[in-house]
């Protein structure tokens, strides 16, 4: 007896993994589009690493790859079996050795899943290893993709024989966060001249618990990997300064990553074991009533050594959101979510002393804190409330690459575009 055909989707989310804690405007992202009638089909090449208490968040279900191994056998017994066509038949020995050779056979197996649903297109997020399976998808099988791009993602290059010029070459479209990526990615790649759209990240501007102070000593927050372009150590220097002018904090710094056993010592060598403290990874409920607690939000975004940087840190949105006083620096996208000296401050990055004595001024002057915060809340529920960022890539992906959107999606967004005649014979013929 055959199995269920299975329901139809508009479109497939790729994931290199979901869900994940450092990625929480993904799943909100996605699960928006599903409330605006879109029905993707939410695909993660591998599973959640992360704690259970972060995962069982996402009220979202994943279709997930076999491991690498399980898959391989599969297309390879699909292969000798002639269960697979001519053109990824002869890609298989000709590409199997070759470096990320894993995205091609992921796009061999995921392809009957996709087509049994229905779906033409996909959406990857980050231009890493899910767009470029998606990329494998379209030279294998006649797919359309787009991605969106975040940082590092775009801003450094990789040695993959998939290239990010050849990722933004043959997308559909290209979404990054801010303005300043639109810029970057069109210098860096002059032939994706009109197909980049900026979106920012979307946040769940509902999901906040009133403010409610710490208790007697300031609570600084800060949130995100333990990883160099964050800039934890440069914060951790500047509360060593903080100290030194005689005003009284704690600061808790939220995360998980591959610098922990360095900021730990760098918090040790400079006397800080009482005041900051890694508190490692919290639940996305925990992250926000720490921002309910905290009198102010620091991040001290910097580059990294490989020329990767933050583009739209999320956390800042959050913060923003959650009526927390911010500071951060003037790097990449930065400045188009923090109005410097209306919604908080911004300081030049790497410079310790700078940040500390925004800290000072704001730890100090509780009404300016105030003033800013307020402000801050408009602007982000203005910017990044996820309803209206989702609903921009929704047209996007209706528009750009001719996704067919539900009725139950053109009922609650009357306004959403259909695909010319023209798109949809393009996508028939793709399909072919």
């Amino acid at each position: 007896m055959s199995s269920p055909k299975p329901p139809p989707c508009s479109f497939a989310y790729l994931y290199e993994r979901f869900p994940s804690f450092v990625q929480t405007f993904v799943y909100r992202e996605a699960a928006e589009m599903v409330r605006q009638g879109m029905a993707p089909l939410l695909v993660s090449v591998r599973r959640p690493d992360e704690p259970a208490e972060v995962g069982a968040q996402v009220p979202l279900d994943a279709f997930y790859l076999p491991e690498e191994k399980e898959l391989r056998a599969a297309v390879d017994a699909r292969r000798a079996a002639r269960k697979i066509g001519g053109k990824a038949r002869r890609a298989i020995p000709q590409h199997r050795m070759e470096p990320d050779a894993q995205r091609m056979f992921e796009a061999i197996w995921l392809e009957p899943e996709l087509r049994a649903r229905g779906i033409q297109h996909v959406h990857a997020h980050f231009g890493g290893l899910a767009a470029r399976t998606a990329w494998w998808l379209r030279e294998l099988f006649g797919f359309t993709y787009s991605y969106t791009g975040h940082a590092n993602d775009i801003f450094c290059d990789t040695e993959f024989p998939i290239t990010n010029a050849t990722l933004a070459r043959d997308a559909r479209f290209i979404v990054t966060e801010t303005d300043h990526a639109l810029r970057w990615i069109e210098k860096r790649h002059p032939f994706a001249k009109g197909k980049v759209f900026r979106v920012f990240n979307g946040i769940d501007i509902a999901g906040f618990p009133p403010r409610e102070p710490a208790g007697p000593v300031p609570l600084i927050v800060t949130v995100g990997r333990y990883v160099e372009k964050k800039g934890f150590d440069g914060l951790i220097a500047a509360c060593a300064m903080l100290r030194k002018r005689g005003i009284n904090f704690s600061c808790e710094i939220i995360g998980t990553g591959p610098l922990q056993v360095f900021l730990a010592a760098h918090i040790e060598r400079l006397g800080l074991s009482g005041q900051v403290r890694l508190v490692g990874a919290k639940s996305q409920e925990e992250v926000r009533r720490r921002l309910a607690a905290a009198e102010l939000f620091v991040l001290a975004c910097q580059p990294d050594s490989d020329g990767g940087s933050d583009n739209l840190p999320t956390a800042i949105a959050e913060a923003m959101v959650a009526g927390v006083p911010v500071i951060s620096t003037k790097l990449a996208g930065v400045p188009e979510m923090i109005a410097d000296g209306v919604d908080g401050l911004l300081v030049p990055v790497g410079d310790h002393h700078a940040l500390c004595t925004a800290m000072a001024k704001l730890l100090t002057d509780r009404t300016l804190a105030r003033q800013f915060a307020a402000h801050a809340r408009t602007s982000a529920e203005r910017k990044f409330a996820v309803q209206s960022t989702t609903r921009e890539l929704k047209h996007l992906l209706v528009k750009h690459a001719g996704v067919q959107a539900p009725n139950e999606a053109r009922v609650l967004d009357p306004e959403l575009p259909r695909a010319s005649q023209w798109q949809a014979l393009r996508q028939r013929l793709a399909w072919r």
